[in-house]
């Protein structure tokens, strides 16, 4: 195994085995034990092990089967401490045997095949990698049988078809010794869809390609029922009829011999990951008794049937405003936004998450979001940020409105309604998670007339004239909004059924009883649900058109090996935490055998994009800001995030930098270095760095003091002044206290959990203490300035075009092959 993979590795990630055999040799040590070890840690700034440690570890001694080394490699594992960093103190310490049991194997593999669903037609490629001691060759199998021309890494099928379809495994040698990988599915589905629409577009996410129809049938014919689904790894199946999972309809294809009446209902699937949860449209099954004498009951049953709504497509914006210029600094809105992108796109929506956008970006967003609205989409728009009321209109404040701030500097939301009004939507949804409070330093009136439709609805965060409140912590939490919200957002119900029951969520919760209530404002007649199908309307290029445009905000560059002079091969992958935020991993899968150090890293990126050097090609995602995808990246990587795409003006390009020692060279430092141009990214492609476009401006903020009547922002505006403390009022709900400091000014509060946090604009934030579970994070990772955070694994999906988390087991008898 190379350095670069080995010393990598966290300490918490060592295999049982090797612990076991690691604890017993630095027990038994004496003068060489756990006990130096712990002393030489402790006077590391970076894993600091305390006397109060070394005694609880003391401690473990009189325990049965206790453990000192054990709990202090815990503690390391816990604080961030790498095999590389042990491995050095154990050099120290100079316990050679400790050290031999961190030795690796002669041949390991580190990437095992992922079982995947796939669409016929379109390209598969398994993945095995293994290092060992000399040079590796693979051989790859399905079933029994060898798959020919197949001793790369990389088993590649292109395009794959319904005869691929089976369980493949991979057989690596190194010398005399050889590895079996893990068996991969690969389940091929043939359907209508273009090959232009790739699941792999979607980073592994699972993407629904085939429903099931209604059926109408006499009694004793067969019932079946199809559906499918792509993504990697591949997905489970459950059936339900009327609401009941059916026991044992646990497959793509529903079979039913002899059906009966009784068996007449409505049918959909559950289609679920390790991370993932879709449903399919609810299908009605009609079951006629032959029998029966004139209008049975089965035409009852269809005469009874209601009208199922549908949209043509479904799209939607999410904004979260964060890190403002002149104005306090919020938390919750990463979070939030990040969390119902992953359950809107459940729900078959289009969807494009952008953090911390400048007014221009902000308005070139909604027009880019009003482009892809026509007759009978669903369009949704979620905002989470600062923001303001006044006389019935709402505003979005961007990340860069001055302070003071009015209408000219932000966007409002009753104009964006207008424009989607136009487009003959059949479902507008605002979901505003802001303050509501007047700005008395913006006295424009608006007079913004909304056509009479019943296809609006509002969810505001709170009530008017009264803040919205944040969860501060010291992990990620959620907005309160967001924090009950996200727990009914996949229910089948109608929309605004669904928000009513949010609202009493919220109202029995007791840090914001009596402070903040949602409102919910509707003029929706029909029974219309997120969970609406979708059927494509009259004009089906056309929406085809707008969707692949709007789809370019989620294209990934494609993964890429890269060899070097030197013989070392790197690997460069790529994720997507928001729509404006990637993340960039390098991976050493190859370095030549006299090269005794490998290192890998990027560098030289554009000013236009936010990378902070000093988080740059860090161990651990944490380590560079990235907090949510820990449980979906690939290990043993150098990781980089590369935010504010938006901003991109050219194609980004940076450097790869090799470095590395031989052997025969005294140590020297041998440098390498490749240029690298992934093109535009992410939602780099849509351009939203332009100061106009297509009178974005003119669209969207349609106000007096609206850049339509000063689009160039002339400084000659007359001055205004933000809004200033009010008011305070000091409550004790139960027994804890809680400090409100109400103000005039439009702030995005926090109830903080241990400390109150100081908000700009006069006045701190409230202090509560919420007995509520909520995620933890090893604060560890992050700095005091920033989010404090652990790496706890969430289960929420991701985009990666690299995916190489652990395949789930696959329940088939194993094979026995023999070694050629």
């Amino acid at each position: 195994m190379s350095d670069g993979l080995e010393r990598s590795v966290k300490v918490s990630l060592l295999k049982e085995p090797v612990v076991r055999r690691l604890c017993e040799v630095l027990d038994q040590s004496s003068n060489k034990g756990w006990r130096k070890l712990g002393e030489i840690v402790g006077n590391d700034r970076r894993f600091k092990v305390s006397p109060d440690d070394m005694e609880m570890c003391s401690l473990k001694v009189l325990q049965p089967e206790g453990s000192p080394s054990r709990t202090l490699l815990k503690l390391m594992g816990e604080r961030g401490c790498t095999t590389g960093h042990l491995m050095d103190y154990l050099q120290t310490v100079g316990n050679a045997e400790a050290l031999q049991c961190l030795k690796p194997p002669a041949l390991q593999i580190l990437v095992q095949p992922q079982s995947v669903a796939i669409l016929s037609g379109h390209n598969l490629r398994l993945s095995c990698y293994a290092v060992g001691k000399s040079p590796v060759q693979y051989q790859w199998f399905k079933g029994k049988d060898e798959v020919h021309n197949s001793t790369s890494p990389d088993l590649m099928i292109s395009p794959v078809s319904l005869r691929d379809t089976g369980f493949y495994i991979c057989r690596v040698n190194c010398g005399d010794a050889f590895e079996f990988s893990q068996w991969a599915q690969v389940d091929v589905l043939n359907t209508n869809m273009p090959c232009g629409q790739s699941y792999q577009s979607a980073g592994g996410r699972l993407k629904l390609v085939i429903q099931p129809k209604l059926q109408r049938l006499q009694v004793g014919e067969n019932l079946q029922l199809e559906c499918g689904a792509v993504g990697r790894p591949i997905p489970r199946y459950q059936w339900h009829r009327n609401g009941v999972p059916i026991p044992k309809a646990t497959k793509r294809k529903l079979v039913i011999p002899h059906a009966m009446q009784e068996q007449h209902g409505r049918y959909r699937c559950e289609i679920s990951s390790s991370t993932e949860r879709l449903w399919t449209n609810e299908v009605d099954v009609v079951i006629d008794d032959i029998y029966a004498i004139g209008g049975g009951p089965s035409d009852f049953l269809l005469n009874s049937i209601p009208e199922q709504l549908y949209a043509t497509d479904k799209v939607a914006l999410l904004i979260g405003n964060l890190s403002y210029q002149n104005h306090p600094q919020l938390k919750a809105p990463m979070v939030d936004v990040y969390e119902l992108t992953n359950l809107l796109r459940q729900l078959n929506f289009q969807v494009v998450s952008l953090l911390d956008l400048t007014e221009s970006e902000m308005r070139n967003a909604v027009d880019e979001f009003l482009l892809l609205l026509h007759k009978g989409v669903y369009g949704l728009l979620y905002y989470a940020g600062h923001g303001y009321e006044n006389y019935g209109n709402s505003f979005m404040v961007p990340v860069d409105a001055p302070n003071p701030y009015r209408s000219a500097n932000c966007l409002c939301v009753q104009s964006i309604l207008k424009l989607m009004q136009e487009k003959e939507t059949g479902l507008n949804v605002f979901l505003l998670d802001m303050c509501r409070k007047r700005n008395v330093h913006d006295e424009s009136t608006p007079n913004i007339v909304l056509r009479v439709t019943a296809n609006i609805v509002f969810g505001y965060a709170t009530c008017q004239d009264a803040e919205a409140f944040e969860l501060s912590s010291t992990g990620f939490t959620n907005g309160v909004f967001v924090k009950f919200l996200k727990k009914r957002l996949l229910d089948d119900e109608k929309i605004t059924v669904l928000l009513d029951r949010v609202a009493e969520d919220m109202g029995q919760f007791d840090a914001t009883k009596g402070k903040q209530a949602l409102e919910i404002r509707s003029s929706l007649s029909e029974r219309r649900a997120l969970t609406d199908p979708i059927l494509p309307g009259n004009s089906p290029n056309m929406a085809h058109t707008l969707s692949r445009h709007w789809a370019k905000a989620h294209e990934l560059p494609e993964s890429m090996c890269l060899d070097f002079d030197c013989g070392a091969q790197i690997k460069l992958g790529f994720a997507a935490e928001f729509s404006n935020v990637l993340v960039i991993y390098t991976h050493i899968i190859k370095k030549p055998e006299d090269m005794s150090l490998c290192q890998a890293h990027v560098t030289d990126f554009s000013q236009d994009v936010d990378v902070d050097p000093k988080e740059m090609n860090r161990e651990t995602p944490e380590e560079t800001g990235v907090y949510f995808l820990s449980s979906s990246l690939p290990q043993h990587c150098l990781y980089t995030r590369v935010g504010a795409l938006q901003k991109l003006k050219e194609e980004l390009a940076f450097t790869l930098c090799l470095q590395g020692t031989f052997v025969s060279m005294d140590d020297d430092t041998v440098h390498w270095t490749k240029t690298i141009n992934i093109g535009k990214p992410l939602i780099a492609r849509l351009d939203l760095h332009r100061h106009v476009r297509r009178n974005s401006c003119l669209q969207t903020c349609l106000m007096p003091h609206s850049p339509s009547h000063s689009p160039c922002h002339s400084p000659c505006h007359s001055p205004c002044h933000s809004p200033g403390p009010e008011h305070r009022l000091h409550i004790i709900p139960g027994p804890y206290q809680v400090q409100d400091y109400a103000r005039l000014s439009p702030q995005h509060h926090y109830l903080d959990v241990y400390e109150p946090l100081q908000g700009a604009v006069g006045g701190s934030g409230e202090s509560y203490y919420e007995n509520v579970s909520q995620p933890q994070y090893d604060p560890a990772y992050v700095s005091a300035e920033k989010l404090s955070s652990s790496s706890s694994r969430m289960s929420i999906p991701i985009e990666t075009t690299d995916d190489i988390s652990e395949l789930q087991t696959v329940f088939i008898n194993s094979l026995q092959l023999q070694q050629q």
